[in-house]
């Protein structure tokens, strides 16, 4: 049976690139600061590590289990580490390996109950486990359609948001409206009709014999409840719990921890009531502000040093804080940098959004001169739908970019094909295609070239251009893994490889993409970069207008906090004054900056952020400020949707577009998308093409003008567009014409999203 068990809940998977393995229980200890050290050898506890931004948490955590391991007081099958992302789970499982800690089981909270609920189930239920609901939202329409609501697709998102976090918060249907009530919670609707949709979603889910991810651990805790003897058993396999990001926790993670740990467990948190920003779903830093009242006995480290920023970053970083309230700004942590001194934080002020934007791109295209790679750059901003004016100014400056919580990396096409590849050229051994390469980047490059890989990579930066950038991550990744191996005196093969990227899929553990990383703040929990551009810092997005009680205007600040706490060492501070080119300057930079940013007021000594001036952004050209508040050509209504601001008129005010020319220009714009290999959107959005259909530009001034056609692109393209409105045909002496039918991508302007983390 115990060997049945530790099969169950999850013997160790193989992964990491390797590394030495330390000789001693002791070469684990080298290396670590004396706070770090002490959390190491805390060996028993309860342990509670409050661990600041960039101080070396992961590391402290990963030793200390290392070194319990080593020492021989851990058994590795008895050790559970829980963390909040596949991601971690599978950084945290390569680290132990490199440290010697093979048998550790590393898992995310519903991966760990998963595994349990599976096994468990025919015992304490009978029968095989419900089928897991990847997605809900669709259910959660159906629920509300069957309780009598009609529900904008909009709503859904909203609607099955407190759907999950009543069931974090272990709150059931009926208790709803007055649980909203109570924590003053803004519901999206009237809380008794979302009360009746998640009751009815409830019974849709037990009609049809399926759960979602909160009833794995709602099914989990129950069933380690109510049957005493699976719980010893539970307990009796894992004696050792580690819980990073303890912050995050919600009162259902909680339950299901007591019951892993039973009071008897050794358990050890880490987190940092600083970073709290999920409380939205669930989340509450409580059960580690009060870790010291529930435990008294616990060992409680601080780790203060931090060894990614600059001081000059976290002197701005600790400012912010120093201006905090309430309970999680009683145990901020003051950070101390271990970084030479570096550049100090800039604050820069622009007239509207696109020039924040198209400025922004430009500064980022001079860092990339001077050495810092793409990848070590990040743009961040409060919610997702600030990101469609970045994507497009990096765009026009040829710089690639990769979107945060877009498609996952190992689920990209080009890399499901590059697996397949791989696969079959492991299998067939001494393949001709890799036989000749000496060594095993070499042999990943060969096969890759199989589907047009080079070694240099394409002009611009379209969907070309991204699969390059997917398939150079996976030879970089080869050439990381080989290195690995060979520290560790082992062979590294393609078949070992393939076994690497298999347990990387598994643990969605993606490697690095050559790219500006575009991100919300949310998104960027957990990551840093060299360059962070903290954009769109304006009153009403930062804090966003939402943020009506005192507590939830603390969270924004906590999330700034968390996105200056990115870099390592150039950080942009920036805000717009107006949405768009001639509106009106209304917007004011912030609250949280005032005694931070030049010119805000006087900070106190412990307040005092950054010390560069405030720079004011560049100005855009005469014609675009001569345009004022855009005025609909119909009615002369003043226009304030985007889409609306291209076209000059209310979407629903009469159109005097030229269909007949919107299609040529249509069919221009997927002939140079196909050519360039970019989305379609990249050329010219439709609102765009529209409003060139409704303007028939006689020449560059009248084209100019318009909305979506900047300078570079007017360079670009704009000899083509102006004889597309003569009704000439721009391809007609062009020897480069791509043959065959082209094929129209969506160009059309993505919806705002939520700035709910992936």
């Amino acid at each position: 049976m115990q060997e049945e068990l530790l099969g169950a809940l999850g013997r160790y998977d193989s992964y990491g690139s390797g590394g030495e393995a330390p000789v001693g229980a002791d070469a684990v200890l080298a290396g670590l600061d004396p706070e770090q050290r002490a959390v190491a050898t805390a060996l028993h506890g309860p342990v509670c590590v409050l661990a600041g931004a960039g101080t070396g948490k992961t590391r402290a955590i990963t030793h200390r289990i290392a070194y319990g391991v080593r020492s021989g007081v851990y058994q590795p099958q008895q050790v559970l580490a829980v963390t909040f992302t596949a991601r971690a789970a599978g950084e945290m499982r390569g680290r132990l390996r490199q440290l010697g800690a093979e048998g550790v089981q590393a898992r995310t909270f519903h991966s760990a109950a998963l595994r349990q609920l599976q096994y468990f189930w025919p015992r304490a239920v009978g029968g095989e486990v419900p089928r897991l609901l990847e997605r809900k939202v669709q259910l959660v329409a159906e629920a509300a359609g069957r309780s009598g609501l009609r529900v904008q697709r909009t709503e859904l998102r909203d609607l099955t948001a407190e759907i999950e976090w009543a069931k974090v918060t272990q709150i059931v249907p009926d208790d709803y409206p007055a649980a909203v009530l109570k924590t003053g919670r803004d519901a999206p609707r009237d809380p008794a009709e979302i009360a009746r949709v998640y009751a009815t979603y409830e019974q849709t889910k037990r009609d049809r014999g399926v759960i979602d991810f909160e009833d794995v651990l709602l099914l989990t805790a129950a069933i380690l409840e109510d049957r005493p003897e699976i719980g010893a058993q539970v307990r009796a396999q894992y004696r050792h719990f580690t819980v990073d990001e303890y912050q995050d926790v919600s009162p259902l993670q909680q339950r299901l921890l007591d019951q892993w740990t039973g009071g008897g467990a050794s358990l050890c948190v880490v987190g940092d009531a600083s970073q709290t920003i999920y409380s939205f779903t669930g989340a509450t830093p409580d059960f580690l502000l009060n870790f010291r009242h529930r435990h008294p006995e616990a060992t409680v480290v601080k780790l203060v040093r931090d060894y990614r920023s600059t001081p000059q970053v976290v002197h701005l970083a600790n400012g912010l804080l120093s201006q905090a309230r309430g309970q999680a700004a009683q145990h901020r942590l003051e950070l101390v940098s271990q970084r030479e001194a570096g550049p100090e934080p800039v604050y820069v002020e622009y007239a509207d959004e696109p020039t924040e934007a198209e400025t922004t791109a430009q500064r980022i295209k001079e860092l990339m001169a001077q050495g810092v790679r793409a990848s070590e750059i990040a743009v961040l901003f409060r919610t997702n739908g600030q990101s469609e004016v970045y994507e497009q100014a990096l765009a026009d400056l040829g710089i690639s970019y990769q979107l945060k919580g877009a498609e996952r990396f190992f689920e990209r096409p080009e890399v499901r094909e590059a697996g397949v590849l791989l696969k079959g050229a492991a299998r067939a051994g001494e393949d001709p295609l890799t036989a000749d390469a000496p060594d095993l980047a070499a042999q990943v490059r060969a096969v890759l070239a199989t589907r047009g890989f080079g070694a240099n990579p394409p002009a611009g930066s379209g969907a070309v251009r991204e699969r390059w950038e997917s398939l150079a991550a996976l030879v970089r990744l080869a050439e990381e893994f080989e290195a690995g191996r060979r520290a560790a005196g082992e062979r590294a093969d393609l078949a070992a490889y393939v076994a690497e990227l298999d347990a990387r899929a598994a643990a969605q553990h993606a490697p690095a993409v050559e790219g500006v990383t575009l991100a919300s703040l949310h998104a960027a929990k957990g990551l840093e970069w060299d360059a962070v551009f903290l954009v769109g810092l304006t009153e009403g997005t930062l804090p966003i207008i939402y943020a009506k009680t005192d507590e939830q205007v603390e969270e924004e600040r906590r999330l700034l906090y968390v996105g200056v706490t990115r870099a390592r060492a150039h950080l942009s501070l920036s805000w717009a004054l107006s949405r768009s080119p001639g509106g009106r300057a209304s917007r004011k930079p912030t609250r949280f900056l005032d005694g931070l940013r030049p010119g805000s007021g006087a900070a106190g000594p412990r307040s005092r952020g950054g010390r560069g001036g405030v720079e004011a952004g560049a100005d855009r050209s005469a014609a675009r400020r001569a345009r004022g508040p855009v005025k609909c050509r119909v009615c002369d209504r003043t226009l304030t949707e985007a889409v609306e601001r291209k076209l000059r008129r209310c979407e629903t005010c009469p159109s005097s577009m030229d269909e007949a020319l919107f299609e040529r220009l249509r069919e221009w714009r997927a002939r140079q998308a196909k050519q360039q290999g970019v989305p379609a959107y990249v050329v010219f959005t439709d609102a765009t093409l529209m409003a060139i259909a409704e303007d028939v530009p006689a020449g560059e001034r009248e084209l100019a003008v318009i909305s979506g056609v900047g300078a570079m692109k007017l360079d670009k393209y704009g000899a083509a567009v102006l004889s597309l409105c003569a009704g000439e045909d721009p391809w007609e002496d062009s020897a480069e014409e791509p043959a065959g039918e082209p094929v129209e991508e969506s160009a059309a302007e993505p919806a705002e999203e939520s700035d709910e983390p992936a």
